[in-house]
């Protein structure tokens, strides 16, 4: 794992010193300063104060059919009406997953299952591994995947985009 320092942004050069030294095992002893956050991330405090009645007391299996999980099963289902009124969309149109990787695959698969167009995938060379695993997989089972070449800035080219559209 990745850890820098909080430290003056005017000096920048101490967060590459304290990487260094982070990665040589040397000390440092400064607070750190998570640089994954992409992966998981720290709760809000108000996160944690609004989760904590359901971490605690209320942490019964929302999906189960007990009367001990009813309060998780009506937070949840409150929710995802606030989230589709937020977004204009349908409740039913809102699906919760565990994380990043259940959500691509979800998306990925549910795409070629229910897309009458056929089974072509198109994504680009240097997507997350929880999406081109999948689209790897895929093609060795006989699903056409365009892997997208990407220029030394991460941007597709879109006449190879468009090209590769059927």
């Amino acid at each position: 794992m990745l850890a820098s320092y909080k430290l003056a942004p005017q000096r920048p050069w101490k967060v590459i010193w304290r990487i260094a030294k982070t990665i040589l095992g040397l000390p440092v002893d400064d607070e750190i300063i998570y640089l994954d956050n992409n992966a998981t991330t720290q709760l809000d405090p108000a996160v944690t104060e609004e989760m904590l009645p359901f971490l605690t007391k209320y942490y019964g299996n929302p999906s189960s059919g007990y009367a001990f999980a009813a309060k998780a099963r009506k937070a949840v289902d409150l929710a995802r009406e606030r989230l589709a009124a937020l977004l204009g969309c349908e409740p039913s149109e809102i699906v919760f997953t565990s994380g990043g990787t259940e959500s691509n695959n979800t998306v990925i698969n549910s795409a070629l299952q229910f897309d009458p167009r056929g089974k072509h995938i198109l994504t680009s060379a240097v997507e997350h591994s929880a999406v081109l695993h999948p689209c790897q997989d895929l093609a060795k089972c006989g699903c056409e995947v365009t892997f997208l070449r990407v220029d030394r800035h991460g941007n597709v080219d879109l006449a190879e985009l468009e090209a590769a559209i059927r």
